[in-house]
């Protein structure tokens, strides 16, 4: 009953986290702010999903190892490739939100 509880609050709280990473993947203005939504709140929102997996079957029936090795895979992975694309975004000096960098490519 208490674990239901808890994997019901991160279903919520991880959907909720990947809805606000969409939206800010959708509607943020420039590269570099959309950079953020998926990097940051999806992955929390994914990761908090996950975690509940890993719960309901652990809960269930023996040790869940696939949810959590999916878990670190993308801990793991997601600040290293949002890293690639912000250094891509520097690379073709894409300009955005900072006033250092004006958009120097000709289009």
């Amino acid at each position: 009953m208490f674990a239901d509880l808890i994997i019901s609050f991160l279903i919520l709280f991880g959907a909720a986290f990947v809805l606000l990473g969409s939206l800010g993947l959708a509607k943020l203005p420039s590269f570099f702010m959309r950079l953020h939504g998926p990097t940051k709140a999806s992955t929390l929102g994914v990761g908090s999903i996950l975690l509940a997996s890993a719960i309901y079957f652990s809960t269930r029936g023996g040790l869940s190892v696939h949810e959590v090795l999916i878990l670190v895979f993308l801990f793991l992975t997601a600040p290293i490739s949002a890293l690639l694309m912000a250094r891509a975004g520097l690379h073709r000096q894409l300009g955005g939100d900072n006033p250092k960098l004006e958009d120097k490519r000709e289009d």
